[in-house]
């Protein structure tokens, strides 16, 4: 985890994870929350699951990627669809818990693809790397030019 944005997406991922793990936690309680989870039982086997892709992300697996986007895919996929097309259809129908709940799908969506597309992304830079090392000498036109100059005015004298 080089890159400023594996980082950051790594911190939506744990903190999106939280607010999960509360909103099982209060559902659990039977307390009122602002976001009711869609299966109880199904949103705590996530929460293990998720976990575990959590280290696979972190090790830069892209299994863990696939099997994040799977899982919520198919947890939150049902609730965007449903909610999408009801807004379409009749948007006075939807109250701000459907709107919230949306939002909050919607999140959950749009993270493990985030998730996927950095690490493919990364997968691109550890087929090409930059080496700051060498590559100032073999990736350098102008030191190349400047080189050539110099080894053009040499006038040595044969005999």
């Amino acid at each position: 985890m080089r890159n400023f944005s594996t980082w950051l997406l790594v911190c939506f991922m744990v903190m999106y994870w939280v607010f999960r793990m509360m909103v099982a936690l209060m559902a659990q309680m039977h307390q009122d929350f602002f976001i009711q989870p869609f299966d109880l039982t199904i949103e705590i086997v996530l929460l293990f699951v998720v976990l575990l892709c959590l280290i696979l992300i972190v090790k830069r697996k892209m299994l863990g990627a696939l099997i994040y986007l799977l899982a919520y895919g198919m947890y939150f996929g049902s609730d965007v669809v449903t909610k999408t097309t009801a807004l379409f259809e009749d948007a006075s129908q939807l109250g701000l818990n459907d709107y919230t709940a949306l939002i909050i799908s919607l999140i959950g969506i749009i993270l493990p693809i985030a998730i996927l597309l950095d690490l493919l992304a990364d997968k691109n830079r550890k087929a090409h790397p930059k080496d700051k090392k060498t590559d100032w000498f073999y990736k350098n036109e102008a030191y190349d030019r400047k080189l050539d100059d110099r080894a053009d005015k040499n006038n040595y004298r044969t005999l």
